[in-house]
């Protein structure tokens, strides 16, 4: 029998071609094209009086220049509203060029199109703008003190508000044994991919067609967008992503401006024209996302058994919400984590501020709400002088409780929040016995006789994945004996032509090496959402395997004919369909292919020859009325609700006492991503999202001042984690509760290292240091300044006793 590759770490397949440099990006297609450059705002908030592009009309080697009175039809109406949501009272979107108003610095004014991007880059600063300066709201203080108005009629700079709750959590809190209130901080950071944003388009004038080739998340909404904003049917518009140098969640608006100026002057030039965006540009116009502020209020009893807890925040969401409220919604539903609540109340603002939209980013919403539930039990394991592990033993939602429903919350997709599945106990013995929690203390005391501080910390997080409506997988056997598989969703690194792969592999019962896989192509998958929320094995490897199992019964019902053999005796291996027990009565994929084609003469692949075949009964149409031509599988899959995937990270510290540098020790996770594909994939997945995680808790913030300048647009000023600051060694262990929800038994795995690690940290850095760490990330700087508070403090505490 063919090996089972599922749960296999079989190597990558993709990543042979990317490291040797053959990888083909946006930047590397169409040479020749056309090159746009973008005129963006100086100013954080101010009224266009004029533009004036006379200088640049005559500039020899500029092809076109386009501000908003350019713009026509669809074109010139603001950009679309992605996910409403009825909390959204007060949604504002961007318009394509800012038209009368620019509301952050990096906002989009003008355009101009020339033979390169150097002449291109040269007229734009040609271009004249007259701005009245209007203040600027940056920050949630400023934003929730409301003296000034992002948007002249969004009142209290708020978009929103909405509330969440079941039981009476007040009233628990107020007859609690034991109450406590946390404020918490998380400042805003961004995602840092290797390639910026890219799109090229070209307009065929004979086909009447649009072809857009986009460093995308979502290739079908790029493509929906372009279609409506061109005034063009959908089937004249071909969206393809090529490689893609990371994605982390700024890559899921769809459309970003360029997306639709791009392919608008493709199609009015009648030449390809080609946009990429600069290093500064993504610093100062795409997406930022995590900054929060948090008030906690809890209530729980000697065992530290959270009785009731309510949670106020406020949300930054940047000068526009194209993305809705699903950041915000994922922190307030999620934050609930692994724990039982038996009340709770959640209510969240999300402001306006004259600062980049904030969409979601890896952990979208979630890092900032584990931060907060997690610090919550750390207050109350300080509180009652008990273990911190213990304090969450006796909250977590126990094996038998699954599916398990948090009173009457909906998650961001307006369904009911249930749990699908999961061991949250077991999760904890395995990551204290990574970590070797027990042994820490007598670690400690050895550190502290040598002048050293150590800290250790832990966090848990649950994480929705999978999330609907659908995702498409079709699976078409080649008379090669090859085998083509395609599905809508784009693939940014996460190892989908491997583990797509397997399952095809696995269900078919075919070679790993003669199954091709194709993502994020509209002309061989017109019908897709995206990759974002860890929902591609979920949603399209459901898809694939369905897909799969009807090539399968398809390819057995034409062997069964073709062998006067029952479906029932037939088994597939290595690509040949065989009698089981008589393997010399066989027959090969690829010829059932050339057989579900009923052509009198057709080309068998396998003798290279026109071949004659049977076309079967002569009284029956050749192609039944309940089947097709063609040997292959198509279908769809859309889950009854959200997978829950889980984990738990503990790390080590080690803070300098003159420098207070923060050094990780040890770093240990436990993952439970439901049944496995590849166990190296999804290493890997955590692997990168530690670094990730690293780099927001420690590094990581978008400084703005307050004219709403950001202060640190380039790498020489926006710290990023090195080799030498992420964990050498990554300790991880698996468990594995498979999901009832879809026929692999699968939850997603591609945000889990990021989501709890600035509570992780916290949690560790406080427990070397004995001071309150309440916002993130933390500097050297920073914490040495509370070193410094803390210390004059407790002196002063000393003073006056």
């Amino acid at each position: 029998m063919t090996t089972k590759l599922m749960g296999e770490p079989v190597a990558r397949v993709e990543d042979d071609r990317l490291v040797t440099g053959k990888g083909r990006y946006a930047d590397d297609l169409m040479p020749g094209a056309l090159e746009m450059a973008v005129l963006r705002s100086p100013h954080a908030h101010a009224r266009i009086r004029s533009i004036d592009v006379d200088a640049v009309l005559d500039v020899p080697g500029v092809h076109a220049v386009y501000t908003y009175e350019d713009l026509e039809g669809p074109m010139a109406e603001p950009l679309p509203l992605l996910i409403p949501h009825p909390a959204l009272t007060h949604g504002r979107t961007q318009y394509a060029l800012a038209k009368d108003e620019v509301n952050y610095v990096g906002e989009a004014i003008a355009v101009v199109v020339a033979d390169n991007r150097y002449l291109a880059e040269d007229a734009v600063s040609r271009i004249e703008v007259e701005y009245d300066f209007l203040p600027p709201v940056v920050g949630i203080d400023a934003a929730r003190a409301a003296e000034h108005l992002v948007h002249e009629d969004v009142p209290g700079n708020v978009a929103a508000v909405m509330e969440q709750s079941f039981g009476d959590a007040e009233a628990a809190i107020a007859s609690a044994p034991h109450r406590l209130s946390l404020d918490l901080t998380v400042e805003r950071s961004a995602c840092m991919p290797m390639e910026g944003r890219g799109t090229v388009a070209r307009w065929d004038e004979d086909l009447n067609r649009m072809s857009v080739w986009t460093s995308t998340q979502t290739s079908t909404g790029v493509r929906a967008a372009v279609a409506t904003k061109l005034g063009l049917d959908l089937g004249q518009v071909d969206v393809v992503t090529p490689d893609v140098g990371g994605g982390f969640g700024v890559k899921i608006v769809h459309p970003w401006p360029e997306e639709l100026l791009v392919p608008m002057a493709a199609k009015a030039l009648r030449r390809p024209v080609k946009f990429t965006e600069d290093r500064r540009e993504h610093f100062i116009s795409s997406a930022h996302e995590r900054g929060q502020q948090q008030h906690i209020e809890v209530g729980f009893d000697d065992e530290g058994r959270v009785l009731g807890m309510s949670v106020k925040f406020w949300h930054d969401n940047g000068a526009y919400t194209p993305y809705g409220l699903i950041v915000p919604i994922i922190t307030s539903t999620q934050l609930l984590g692994p724990y039982k609540l038996p009340n709770y109340k959640v209510v969240f603002e999300s402001l306006y501020t004259n600062t980049v939209i904030v969409t979601p980013y890896r952990g979208a919403g979630r890092p900032q709400g584990v931060y907060a539930m997690e610090r919550t039990m750390d207050a109350i394991a300080a509180e009652l002088g008990m273990d911190r592990t213990v304090v969450r033993e006796n909250n977590f939602i126990q094996p038998d409780d699954f599916p398990y429903a948090h009173g009457e919350l909906t998650f961001q997709d307006g369904r009911p929040l249930i749990y699908d599945s999961g061991n949250y106990p077991e999760m904890m013995r395995k990551a204290r016995d990574l970590v070797d929690w027990p042994s820490f203390e007598k670690f400690r005391d050895e550190a502290r006789k040598e002048g050293r501080k150590v800290g250790i910390g832990i966090a848990c997080y649950v994480e929705g994945t999978g999330v609907g409506p659908y995702e498409g997988g079709h699976v078409h056997i080649e008379t090669s004996g090859k085998v083509k598989v395609s599905t809508g969703l784009t693939t940014q690194g996460q190892g989908h032509q491997t583990a797509f792969a397997q399952i095809v592999a696995d269900e078919l019962g075919v070679r790993f090496e003669d199954v091709e896989v194709v993502t994020g192509d509209t002309r061989r998958s017109p019908y897709s959402v995206g990759t974002f929320a860890s929902r591609a094995a979920v949603m399209s490897g459901s898809a694939i395997a369905l897909a799969a199992r009807n090539a399968r019964a398809k390819a057995l019902r034409l062997a069964a004919d073709a062998l006067e053999a029952d479906v029932d005796d037939l088994e597939i291996v290595d690509g040949i369909v065989r009698v089981k027990g008589a393997p010399d009565s066989q027959i090969a994929l690829g010829t059932l292919a050339v057989l579900s084609n009923p052509l009198r003469y057709a080309f068998d692949e396998a003798s290279r020859a026109a071949t004659q075949f049977a076309v079967g009964d002569p009284s029956k149409p050749p192609v039944a009325e309940d089947d097709e031509p063609g040997l292959e599988g198509k279908d769809y899959y859309s889950p009854p609700r959200s997978t829950f995937a889980s984990g738990i990270h503990a790390v080590i510290v080690e803070t300098d006492p003159e420098t207070a540098e923060i050094r990780i020790l040890k770093y240990a996770v436990v993952h439970d991503c439901g049944t496995l594909i590849n166990p190296r994939i999804v290493e890997g997945q955590v692997h990168g999202g530690v670094a990730q995680g690293v780099g927001g808790a420690l590094y990581e913030r978008m400084a703005y001042d307050e004219t709403g300048q950001l202060q640190n647009a380039s790498f020489m000023d926006f710290l990023m984690p090195y080799v030498t600051e992420v964990p050498e060694s990554i300790e991880i262990d698996h468990l594995e509760t498979p999901s009832p929800l879809n026929p692999l038994g699968i939850k997603g795995a591609g945000e889990a290292g990021v989501i709890p690690s600035s509570a992780v940290f916290a949690a560790a850095i406080e427990d070397a240091e004995g001071i309150p760490i309440t916002a993130m990330p933390i500097s050297p700087s920073e914490l040495y300044a509370l070193r410094l508070a803390h210390s004059s403090t407790t002196s002063h505490e000393r003073t006056a006793s």
